[in-house]
């Protein structure tokens, strides 16, 4: 790897400063502000900010025409009280860096030191700093936005850090990389009664069962198996603690997995028709909603072939992924309009899992991460 052009140290007090300063999904304009302080040491030709609203673009242009690559990080944090007590810590009760977006922006800044001295020799990469990925607000925003819409990208990437796997271990995997993930929300409406006349109300509890009971016993929670489905309650509620009083509505919340967009399609058209059908049952009315939508990141080969071919140039210990994780990333949305690939990037065997309250990225994966994709602009960018 061509790394003379990289400061670690650097990259590493950015990703501890990221870490200390976090925000929420569209709450990121202190995160981009640091981002465009950093880049204004490294240029790029156009910077773009306030895209899908704290979004940036920084192109770095060849001297000649060519494809077009971008490489995409997340801005947002997560809401969760962070327990660890080191000297980055978050400043900020109750939000924290959990996932390790501070590390996967600190890597495109590193591909931003690498782009300024030494540009494409054709063609443009674009940097794309995306907002809100954790409740998938972010690329949806992102992708109907003039501004990278007339970027017309031949290729999109971005990698993921990946606790329980070997530290600098690439992980690919051709079609889908993660599932298709989506939330159903199934609020009921009946008639509340005294609790001793029962008959003369409308109580949700058996719909809110026979639904529960119905979802689960529709999963299919192989996923070795095609068009797997992992069905999880989440959240439920009927009634108040009134308890003189026979409930009149309930709702129930559950996270739908698949390992297609369309196969998740007909999960869902199936899942609605089931609760309308138990509601009508119980002559219940019923409000069917969805929330924190994720595509399947349903990755194109000749794009994996290039991180694979990046892996080997680099020397990386390449790894292939038998079957899809089973988490959503909204990055699926990019993939769907455009060839392209997300992939992990191994963050240590002893390194606590992604969300939970001490995970910290590790920054000696930095390096290799900026090394992955500066070689793959490269190998996109050549003029040969």
């Amino acid at each position: 790897m061509e790394n003379s052009n990289l400061n670690i140290s650097e990259l590493i007090a950015l990703r501890k400063d990221l870490h200390k300063h976090p925000k929420l999904a569209l709450k990121e304009h202190n995160t981009a502000n640091r981002i465009c302080s950093f880049l204004e040491k490294y240029p790029p030709d156009e910077l773009i900010t306030e895209v899908g609203e704290t979004g940036i673009l920084a192109i770095y242009n060849g001297s000649k025409p060519g494809k077009t690559v971008v490489f995409r990080a997340e801005l947002d944090a997560l809401p969760i009280q962070e327990i660890n007590n080191f000297e980055h810590q978050s400043i900020y009760e109750g939000v924290s860096h959990k996932c390790g977006h501070d590390g996967h922006m600190t890597i495109l800044c590193g591909l931003a030191m690498q782009l300024h001295a030494v540009r494409p020799e054709t063609g443009k990469v674009v940097l794309l700093f995306q907002p809100a990925e954790e409740d998938g607000q972010g690329a949806v925003k992102i992708a109907p936005d003039s501004r990278f819409q007339a970027l017309a990208p031949n290729f999109i990437f971005a990698l993921h850090n990946l606790p329980s796997y070997p530290k600098n271990q690439i992980l690919v995997k051709n079609g889908t990389f993660t599932c298709a993930v989506n939330s159903i929300i199934i609020k009921l409406e009946g008639k509340t009664s005294h609790a001793g006349e029962p008959e003369k109300g409308i109580n949700p509890a058996l719909a809110l069962a026979e639904i529960t009971a119905s979802f689960l016993g529709q999963m299919q929670t192989d996923i070795t198996k095609d068009n797997f489905c992992l069905i999880t309650p989440i959240y439920s509620k009927m009634g108040s603690k009134a308890y003189g009083v026979s409930a009149g509505s309930g709702q129930t919340h559950f996270t739908v997995r698949s390992d297609s967009n369309d196969q998740m399609k007909i999960i869902e058209t199936q899942l609605e028709d089931t609760a309308i059908a138990i509601a009508k049952k119980y002559q219940l009315e019923i409000k069917i909603s969805w929330t924190q939508s994720f595509h399947a990141n349903e990755n194109n080969t000749e794009a994996v072939d290039h991180v694979r071919q990046s892996a080997q140039v680099n020397g990386f210990d390449l790894a292939e992924k038998e079957f899809p994780f089973t988490w959503g990333e909204d990055f699926g949305i990019f993939t769907k309009l455009y060839s392209g690939a997300m992939f992990g990037l191994g963050s240590g065997e002893l390194t606590p899992a992604l969300h939970n309250p001490d995970y910290d990225f590790p920054d000696d994966i930095i390096s290799t991460g900026v090394g992955i994709f500066y070689q793959i602009a490269k190998q996109i960018t050549n003029a040969h």
